[in-house]
């Protein structure tokens, strides 16, 4: 019960210490923080192909153990990085429709971590769909380009998160 004698309550901003830090003098205008990121991913963008290549052959080589069977308990996690870093890269670097397959993927993956059946047509359809967005004809695609192929692997992700182990 109250006793007429409410308050309202007091809203009050706490700074933290990056503001602190980026409100002191000196360092470089935010124009220019701007322009010095941009040269430095238009320094890495002819590197950023090879790297994928890299990091799909990677997640391949352990899709295949598990397909095997001899794969780590801890592959899913090890599985989830690779996807996470070609998400986290891919529209910085121009590749829209490959970061929206990781991100497609990393669904997939955290489903099954959470207790999803772990679907092999699922991970190998998600990683097949990162191999054909890696070819030069789909670089620079947006997800909308696609349209069955986005449709298709939120389908997946759909049935995968909601089959329970």
């Amino acid at each position: 019960m109250t006793d007429g004698n409410e308050s309202e309550p007091r809203v009050f901003t706490v700074e933290t210490r990056f503001q602190k830090l980026a409100r002191q003098p000196g360092g470089i205008s935010r124009e220019k923080a701007i322009e010095n990121a941009t040269a430095k991913i238009e320094e890495i963008k002819p590197t950023f192909d090879d790297w994928v290549g890299t990091e799909l052959e990677s997640l391949s080589t352990l899709i295949k153990t598990v397909q095997a069977g001899s794969a780590q308990p801890d592959w899913i996690e090890a599985a989830n990085l690779h996807s996470r870093q070609i998400r986290d890269a891919g529209t910085t670097m121009g590749s829209e429709l490959l970061t929206f397959i990781a991100s497609s993927f990393c669904e997939v993956l955290d489903a099954i971590e959470a207790g999803a059946e772990c679907n092999m047509e699922s991970i190998t359809c998600h990683l097949d769909a990162m191999f054909l967005a890696r070819q030069r004809r789909y670089h620079g695609m947006k997800p909308a380009d696609v349209p069955e192929l986005t449709k298709g692997l939120r389908r997946v992700v759909e049935v995968v998160s909601t089959t329970p182990n």
